[in-house]
């Protein structure tokens, strides 16, 4: 009976915490996206843009980046040549909720738990903004591989790196 309970709590845990900051982040979209006469992107995936943009002009590559006009995305040029749109699920934000949701359900004292869910959100979405760069790098050079790089290789970094941040967070420092 007691492993129900223990299963049950971390479960109430895991989906509590991914319904309250899902909720929250989807009221944040609400007041800062606009698409009745313009587009304009949430304030975050602008920043993830920016950065993305930043360290591909850092890594020699002339970067532009500017809002649609006909959708929530923001193009990214690299030498004038359109190579990615960045929209809201580019973030990273929906899947830092889901590592702080893990992290909540298997807390492990408020210091400890709070200070992982910072770093650890910090190394998504820091690989995040290098993911982008890559990928664009990537398909700028081999634009015949966008499906498998941008549908596969790209999107299997960013879970891997949760993953990874969940298994170390039970094995080495959650102590439960």
């Amino acid at each position: 009976m007691q492993n129900n309970k223990t299963v049950i709590f971390f479960l109430l845990k895991f989906f509590g915490t991914y319904l309250l900051l899902f909720l929250l982040y989807s009221f944040y979209l609400s007041k800062n996206q606009k698409n009745l006469e313009y587009f304009a992107c949430a304030p975050i995936t602008k920043t993830v843009a920016e950065q993305s943009q930043y360290l591909l002009n850092i890594i020699g590559y002339n970067a532009e980046i500017v809002q649609s006009n006909s959708e929530m995305s923001i193009n990214l040029f690299v030498n004038n040549t359109l190579i990615a749109r960045i929209i809201e699920g580019c973030n990273s934000v929906s899947v830092i909720i889901l590592f702080i949701a893990f992290i909540v359900a298997f807390a492990s004292g408020l210091k400890r738990t709070l200070l992982y869910i910072v770093f650890g959100s910090l190394i998504i979405y820091l690989v995040n903004i290098i993911r982008i760069a890559v990928i664009v790098v990537a398909i700028y050079k081999f634009p015949e591989l966008e499906g498998v790089l941008h549908n596969i290789i790209f999107p299997s970094i960013i879970y891997g790196i949760t993953f990874l941040l969940w298994f170390f967070w039970v094995q080495k420092i959650s102590k439960l």
